[in-house]
């Protein structure tokens, strides 16, 4: 997600907080929103993926096979 619809969720929100939103920007406001929560979910997957795990016998498992082991 780009600084630009970042800065305009950000926008959205204090207007809401000041005056109010029309319906029109309620609608763009949950896009952005939604948008923005699958972007760090997507960044979050990606991080917890790269995770290596030592074991107590010195074998190193990726985070993502002891998760699907569970």
């Amino acid at each position: 997600m780009d600084s630009q619809k970042i800065a305009r969720i950000n926008e959205l929100y204090h207007k809401s907080r000041r005056e109010g939103l029309t319906e029109e920007e309620k609608k763009e406001q949950a896009v952005l929103r939604y948008e923005y929560i699958q972007a760090m979910k997507s960044n979050l997957k990606s991080t917890l993926d790269s995770v290596l795990i030592q074991e107590a016998d010195g074998t190193i498992t990726e985070l993502s096979k002891v998760r699907k082991d569970n």
